[in-house]
């Protein structure tokens, strides 16, 4: 969620013929570009391919600002992918995908008044000492506006896009649609379950009650830690669109980029051992990692953790898979990391067969740096590119590709976008140390509380 700076509105498409407007419009004006581009390249003697002409610097703008207006799953699923794979996408679509964090604008009053009547009632203006009418920040499923109550408490209002839920399952498919015009994906890339699974998880977002639901169990499971804050849920004006909370004061976790050193370690290795519990002790995980989902108190460094939209169980499968994937890499064991990511579904049967001499170099650059004595240096990113450049060695053979379960596609992206938080802050973390600690842990069904 992005600070609302832009005091002018823009109306969401909310009916699905609207948004399947938008959608022809986007793809009528990409064609266009792309006719114009290859008309230009084959002038110069060039054979463009798909994706050269799709990808111009005129086409990325284009797609970034229709997705950015309809908001809903199609800005989010463009979130979502930046924030998973932008070491591995290529730079034209991860630029894409990157401008839809920035670009979340706001419904104009009308808009605005139309969504509150349906959910409070006409007199809705009459439960508030005070409403304010200009959003606060902005996102791709909803807007939040800061109000106080007649006996004087703040809170933060999310209020949802008209049209938003009832637009996912057709803004996934378009979306998926582009993907595959591109060129980017192979064809013969089964994405149906993924496709299932973003649009599942994106129906539950979509509906506030659960994320009020999941507000409770968060506050429940961190009660005790003094280091995490989860607003209070407000019940009484939460309905399906309208969600309200405690407001929480704090700021940006990403301010305290130049904040001393051990002011940045601290909040990352409680951000760290935050997502080891919510894998093995919590059995349940918020999986969005978009930074503006976290604010922190400087004064105390207490973190304030927001949008619970995303929070859903990590199934036994999935935790057992981590489990041997970190302890294989702890003892340096490769043939036991490389046999767990296969079964984890990490890694497919054929990549291996195929890439098997890589894929043991990608596995020893790992364990080297889960060996390393003392704190993890995040900003050391060195062996990020040797990573990347295996890797897309490997993403060019486009007849190994594969797709992890979605249930593991979630969790990772939990874990990257922690990874990638603590490289933006520079944190130094005493990572082995954590995980370590679960060696040995017993796991169990009925560790989860369920929210009263």
């Amino acid at each position: 969620m992005t600070d609302s700076r832009d005091t002018r509105g823009r109306a969401v498409p909310a009916s699905r013929l609207a948004r399947f407007g938008a959608f022809g419009k986007l793809a009528g004006g990409l064609a266009g570009g792309m006719m114009a581009e290859g008309a230009r390249r084959l002038a110069d003697g060039q054979r463009p391919s798909m994706g050269e002409m799709m990808l111009t610097p005129r086409n990325i703008t284009r797609v970034a600002d229709q997705l950015a207006h309809l908001r809903g799953a199609a800005m989010k699923l463009g979130q979502m992918i930046s924030m998973d794979a932008g070491d591995v996408l290529p730079a034209e679509l991860t630029d894409i995908m990157a401008r839809l964090r920035e670009r979340a604008h706001h419904m104009p009053p009308a808009q605005l008044q139309t969504v509150l009547i349906a959910a409070w009632g006409k007199d809705w203006r009459t439960r508030f000492q005070h409403f304010e009418a200009h959003p606060m920040a902005a996102a791709s499923i909803g807007q939040v506006h800061r109000a106080t109550l007649p006996d004087g408490r703040l809170l933060a209002i999310k209020v949802q896009y008209p049209g938003v839920a009832a637009s996912i399952d057709a803004d996934v498919d378009n979306v998926a649609t582009l993907l595959r015009v591109s060129g980017l994906m192979p064809k013969r890339l089964d994405i149906a379950p993924l496709l299932a699974e973003a649009k599942r998880q994106l129906h539950e977002e979509a509906d506030y009650i659960r994320e009020g639901e999941q507000i409770e169990r968060f506050g429940a499971l961190l009660a005790d830690d003094s280091r995490f804050k989860v607003p209070a849920l407000e019940r009484s004006l939460t309905t399906p669109q309208v969600l309200a909370m405690e407001y929480v004061p704090g700021v940006a976790i990403e301010s305290i980029v130049d904040a001393p050193q051990a002011e940045r370690d601290s909040a990352m290795h409680a951000m760290i051992e935050l997502v080891l519990r919510e894998l093995f002790e919590f059995g349940w995980m918020q999986t969005d990692p978009n930074f503006a989902n976290y604010r922190i108190q400087r004064e105390t460094g207490r973190i304030v953790l927001l949008d619970f939209g995303a929070a859903r169980p990590v199934t036994p499968e999935t935790r057992d898979a981590y489990h041997a994937l970190l302890m294989a890499g702890l003892d340096g064991d490769r043939d036991r990391a490389r046999d767990a990511a296969v079964a984890s579904g990490f890694l497919g049967e054929a990549a291996v067969q195929r890439h098997r001499a890589l894929i043991d170099r990608m596995i020893d650059v790992v364990i080297g740096e889960l060996g390393r004595p003392g704190a993890f240096d995040f900003a050391d990113r060195s062996f990020v590119g040797v990573l990347r450049e295996q890797a897309m060695t490997m993403a060019n053979d486009r007849d190994t590709w594969h797709i992890p379960p979605v249930e593991t596609l979630f969790a990772q992206r939990k874990i990257s976008g922690t990874a990638l938080l603590a490289a933006r802050l520079k944190a130094r973390v005493e990572v082995t140390g954590m995980v370590e600690r679960y060696r040995d842990a017993a796991f169990s069904a009925d560790r989860v509380p369920v929210p009263g």
